[in-house]
């Protein structure tokens, strides 16, 4: 396989010395660097990396870095500027615009196959709402790998649109990020959640949110749980305590085993 040392090693060979432009033009086209362009995001304009494989790396424009330079460090390869292809970039936005990935091309080739395994997950958690690490295990059926989801899910290349913002500390708090702790909670408030009233259930020890009316048991994000009047509410620190008072884990948020 050719590799970008082979490639600039050839560009050497020539009569006269390659410009610069001519061999980043040259990396690019054999896969070797990434393009970037602009997109609007929710927080601010996003820095977006691209090759024919889809998108490979996302960071926020306006950062103390430049966007190259923040590219690099956080997928490990070079980008130069580039225009983004229309349908990529339609793609792109339709992600932004609905939280959800749908058939957005993600280019995984860096990652390590439960990197891969985690990030897929996180996609599947809906806009607007959280799922700890340890939930993220056990879906993945990695039940004891709560810290190697953490790791996985702080190396993210691509931010925002795999979302690894809706993942929250066991706590059911919002928690830290990569890009600052405000610049998650402004993300999931994008979203739809009610940042506020989650830090009163956190504060108070509250897990889990079940009501009187069924017999179900929701972490206080899920779309269910969002419905129940304050009139119905039941409040559980532990999934034991839900359980014990007779309920069952939701289908869709899927809380406990």
């Amino acid at each position: 396989m050719t590799t970008a040392h082979d490639v600039i090693t050839a560009l050497g060979g020539l009569r006269t010395t390659a410009p610069g432009h001519l061999v980043d033009a040259t990396l690019s086209a054999t896969g070797h660097i990434d393009r970037f362009d602009f997109v609007d995001g929710p927080t601010g304009s996003l820095a977006v990396a691209f090759n024919d494989r889809g998108v490979a790396g996302v960071v926020p424009a306006g950062g103390v870095q430049e966007p190259a330079d923040a590219l690099e460090a956080r997928t490990g390869r070079r980008a130069i500027p580039g225009t983004m292809p229309d349908r990529l970039r339609a793609s792109v936005a339709r992600t932004l615009r609905t939280g959800k990935l749908g058939t957005l091309p993600i280019d995984m080739s860096s990652m390590t196959p439960f990197q891969q395994a985690v990030l897929r997950k996180a996609a599947e958690i809906p806009p607007g709402q959280l799922r700890p690490y340890g939930w993220l295990a056990r879906e993945i059926g990695r039940p004891e790998a709560s810290r190697a989801v953490g790791s996985a899910l702080g190396r993210n290349p691509v931010p925002i649109l795999l979302p690894c913002h809706r993942v929250s500390r066991g706590d059911g708090s919002i928690g830290n990020y990569a890009f600052g702790a405000q610049m998650k909670r402004t993300l999931l408030e994008s979203e739809g959640l009610d940042g506020d009233r989650l830090d009163v259930l956190v504060n108070r020890g509250v897990r889990y949110l079940g009501t009187d009316t069924t017999d179900v048991f929701c972490v206080p994000t899920c779309s269910h749980a969002r419905r129940i009047t304050d009139a119905h509410r039941q409040e559980f620190r532990s999934a034991a305590a839900a359980r014990s008072a007779g309920k069952r884990p939701c289908k869709s948020c899927r809380p406990a085993a």
